[in-house]
C-alpha cells in the first residue's frame, strides 16, 4: 500500500472527500515527522512506536579502495512493532 492507496481507503471507509482524506493523511505524517525531528517518541498503542536512535561516529572503510573514512554521528528514525500488530501479522 502506498500513500494514494491509503488516501483512497480512508476516503471510502470514512465517506470523506478525497481532499479531506488527503489532509488527514498529510497531517498524520507531518505530525509524526515533526515530533521525531524534535527528538521525541511517538507511540500508537496496538500498532507500534517510532523513536530516534543516535549513532556515534566511527571509522569506516571504502570497500573499493580500502581507504578509511570518518563517518559522522547521525540520528535515524526507528520503528518498533507493537505486540498486537505482530500477533495479527503472524496469524
Amino acid at each position: 500500500m502506498n500513500r494514494s492507496d491509503l488516501i483512497n481507503s480512508l476516503k471510502e471507509e470514512a465517506s470523506l472527500s478525497r481532499k479531506d482524506a488527503e489532509n488527514i493523511v498529510d497531517t498524520f505524517f507531518d505530525t509524526i515527522t515533526q515530533t521525531l525531528a524534535s527528538g521525541e517518541r511517538v507511540e500508537i498503542r496496538g500498532f507500534g512506536s517510532f523513536a530516534v536512535k543516535h549513532y556515534k561516529p566511527y571509522v569506516g572503510r571504502n570497500p573499493k579502495t580500502s581507504v578509511q573514512i570518518e563517518v559522522p554521528s547521525k540520528k535515524l528514525p526507528f520503528f518498533k512493532v507493537g505486540k498486537e500488530l505482530k500477533e495479527m501479522v503472524d496469524k
